[in-house]
């Protein structure tokens, strides 16, 4: 994979960007942003493949399947480290795993005691949600290496939305009440999640209620074709305000 050479001078003009209110990529404080938006994304794509392969423990008909999503996001890392190096930022990644260490703690608990619509709520809905989001408000503001990552990258992970989607669609009335519960225990973790990066995040020029804004859609929509009804989820979103 070619690697743009990186500078501490970088500017806008330099990498051939269009438009006139991107961010100085090489500035100190984006690179110091960057350095924990960088470490998120590379641990949530490491930590989405591990959560994939523990899935197919729990589903063994499913697990060719699910390796198959793992792989995927083994590939999505490696394009995010490379889009550090690009950058010639160091990825923070004590910062990226303690980020994402409640819901970790979540899905490993849920794990543990077998619950697969807990874990698929976790990785499949909100993790998968989460990232969808932060790739769309990103890319354009974007450098032009990363931004063709992330734009590669976006639409795998509807293709892994769509899994846990299904999944849950057509196992809907067993895994409602579970549903609703991990709802309530999971979703306060992702808005906590949201704004404590919204200041890094407004650095690399993403705003907050962009963020959230397309998170809940992307997670309700999820919820809809599942099954919920409207006020269902009207009711699931407000633990999110919590």
């Amino acid at each position: 994979m070619p690697i743009l050479e990186s500078d501490a001078g970088l500017d806008t003009a330099s990498l051939g960007v269009s438009g006139t209110n991107l961010p100085d990529f090489g500035s100190a404080s984006y690179k110091d942003a960057y350095s924990r938006i960088n470490a998120i994304v590379i641990e949530g794509e490491q930590e989405a493949h591990d959560n994939y392969i523990s899935l197919g423990t729990l589903l063994p008909d499913q697990a060719e399947e699910l390796d198959r999503l793992a792989r995927m996001e083994l590939k999505h890392m490696k394009g995010f480290t490379a889009c550090g190096k690009n950058l010639a930022v160091e990825a923070d990644m004590d910062f990226g795993r303690e980020f994402f260490s409640p819901l970790r703690n979540n899905f490993q608990s849920a794990l543990s005691e077998g619950k697969v619509v807990t874990c698929l709520l976790i990785q499949a809905l909100l993790i998968e949600a989460f990232a969808i989001a932060a790739y769309h408000i990103y890319i354009p503001v974007a450098d032009p290496f990363a931004r063709k990552i992330t734009e590669g990258v976006v639409k795998d992970e509807y293709t892994h939305l769509n899994y846990g989607q299904e999944w849950l669609k057509a196992n809907f009335e067993a895994s409602r009440a579970e549903l609703e519960q991990a709802n309530r225990a999971n979703l306060p973790l992702v808005r906590t999640m949201l704004d404590r990066v919204a200041s890094d995040a407004a650095v690399l020029q993403m705003d907050k209620e962009d963020l959230i804004e397309d998170f809940l859609i992307a997670y309700q929509e999820a919820l809809t074709h599942i099954g919920f009804s409207t006020r269902e989820i009207a009711r699931m979103a407000a633990a999110a305000l919590v």
